[in-house]
């Protein structure tokens, strides 16, 4: 058996809409100045890792921030990966998180505790956007035996890998929000992911 890939999952870079409190889901935003900034310190944090490929979600916010990095380390550029994407939420995309406070107050504290319990009318239920991100991750682990892999996506995705990787249950409130840039390893087969330290 192969070794495991080790992918290394970060946050996209910052968005207009990330500093306005509007729920982005699948719409495309781009990257604001600072944004572009944050993925040029990610470059520079990962100068000499030794990564032997950069992957993304189409999502452009990722797919720049996952462009700059590739770019700035001398790699090809960024696969993308539908199953990559963030959480689609319906109904509510394009929302600010202040207009929901009036439209659906209970729905905007699930939100804003990142309770996997919130449902998205129109958008994906929790195990069909789980089943998606892991889906990718085995497929892109088994592509990457044995090599160091950087992964660029989104916040709910980082949740899924979270709960994942913590051997939490689907269903947990995380109380946390990663932040833009943020990274968490991982390791990866075709056959499991797990924590990667």
């Amino acid at each position: 058996m192969s070794e495991p890939a080790r992918i290394c999952v970060v946050r996209h870079g910052e968005t207009d809409w990330n500093l306005s409190g509007i729920l982005q889901g699948w719409l495309d935003v781009p990257l604001n100045d600072q944004g572009r900034r944050q993925a040029r310190d990610l470059a520079v944090a990962f100068a000499g890792t030794g990564f032997a490929a950069v992957w993304s979600s189409p999502l452009v916010r990722a797919r720049e921030t996952a462009e700059i990095v590739a770019a700035a380390l001398g790699l090809a550029p960024p696969d993308c990966h539908e199953g990559l994407k963030e959480r689609n939420f319906g109904a509510i995309q394009g929302i600010p998180k202040s207009e929901l406070a009036e439209l659906n107050p209970v729905l905007l504290q699930q939100i804003l505790k990142r309770n996997p319990a919130a449902v998205f009318e129109e958008g994906e239920t929790m195990d069909e956007f789980a089943d998606r991100v892991l889906g990718a991750l085995l497929e892109i682990g088994a592509r990457h035996g044995g090599e160091e892999v950087l992964l660029i996506t989104h916040g709910w995705v980082m949740d899924v890998v979270t709960r994942h990787i913590g051997d939490l249950a689907r269903s947990t409130i995380l109380n946390m929000k990663r932040k833009n840039g943020e990274s968490v390893w991982l390791e990866a087969s075709g056959d499991f992911v797990r924590s990667g330290g």
